[in-house]
């Protein structure tokens, strides 16, 4: 694909759509990830608000269950074959907001490993909240009832006000609005809201991980050339996500043209310079780790197992070449 086709990428994209300077792939769709799911009504009701840095969360967390007596969280990390993989995004949120993009990356090429003080704060940190028995599951169960939990199931509790916070991508706004899920509707005054996992520090610029599809080609003739280009253009992106559902990260998107106040919202995070984006750590990592000791030591972790001997696992598995 012609490089000038960089030129619509939003932030790092680049970066896993080229390899020596030639493109390989166009960058269709994509998603946000690290989104806090919530009801502004319940929010108001208990005279909370939306917090500012990880450990607002954390105290925002304890107040909700003091003023309700019940667990504020749900999750869900069942998903067939790939069951565990939401567990790993909450890890990549906290890697990249408490220890920085230079330590994700680091992770990422496993120039750290697994084992490195950084990856198991994140693993704690994350514990503090799905690991606490008070704190999980809402509506759903114990802690254990989150590998049970199909992912796409907690937005039903999230959106019947059962749950009062989840953790997932842009995309769960398809989920909570889905009439198999109650039907709620998604906006800052509606059923169901979101913000971003807040950051360690609030003085710090908003980082965010992210995931998206690649469509990459295999012959370098004429047409193929034009097709790529056409699916790297603004007027494809504009054009495909008018239908609704889905976002992108091209930087010639209006965001106007999405389906939804959070899609919308998705975009506007991506297109800003200010924001700090990485590509999903387990998407980038070898398959034998990012989908495979990555999820499943997840489901071990939340079935007991120590965050040392889980990480102790996954790095193991790292190929020697």
């Amino acid at each position: 694909m012609a490089a000038n086709a960089k030129k619509y990428w939003s932030k790092d994209w680049a970066a896993y759509g080229s390899t020596g300077g030639t493109l390989y792939g166009a960058p269709l769709m994509a998603s946000v990830k690290g989104f806090i799911w919530y009801s502004p009504k319940q929010f108001k009701d208990w005279g909370v608000e939306v917090p500012k840095t990880w450990d607002d969360l954390l105290a925002l967390t304890k107040t909700i269950q003091e003023k309700t007596g019940k667990a504020p969280w749900c999750a869900g990390f069942g998903s067939d074959a790939a069951t565990g993989w939401p567990g790993t995004d909450w890890v990549e949120d906290l890697v990249l907001r408490q220890s920085g993009a230079a330590t994700y990356d680091k992770w990422v090429s496993h120039k750290i490993p697994f084992t490195d003080p950084a990856i198991k704060k994140a693993f704690d940190s994350v514990g503090d909240i799905l690991l606490n028995p008070k704190y999980v599951n809402a509506g759903l169960g114990d802690v254990k009832s989150i590998n049970a939990t199909p992912f796409g199931d907690v937005a039903r509790v999230v959106g019947n006000g059962t749950c009062a916070m989840t953790h997932q991508a842009s995309f769960f706004d398809g989920f909570i609005s889905d009439p198999r899920n109650g039907n709620a509707t998604v906006g800052p005054d509606a059923d169901v809201w979101a913000f971003l996992t807040p950051p360690i520090d609030a003085s710090a610029g908003q980082a965010v991980t992210g995931g998206g599809e690649i469509v990459a080609a295999f012959s370098n003739d004429a047409d193929t050339v034009k097709v790529q280009e056409y699916l790297s253009s603004p007027e494809w992106a504009n054009s495909r996500v008018k239908l609704g559902g889905v976002i992108s990260a091209n930087n010639g998107l209006d965001p106007k043209n999405a389906s939804s106040p959070i899609l919308q919202q998705a975009i506007k995070v991506l297109q800003d310079p200010k924001t700090t984006f990485r590509f999903d750590a387990s998407d980038l990592m070898p398959g034998v780790v990012g989908a495979g000791s990555f999820w499943t030591g997840m489901v071990d972790w939340v079935n007991g197992k120590s965050t040392d001997e889980v990480l102790k696992t996954i790095d193991a598995s790292w190929p020697s070449k």
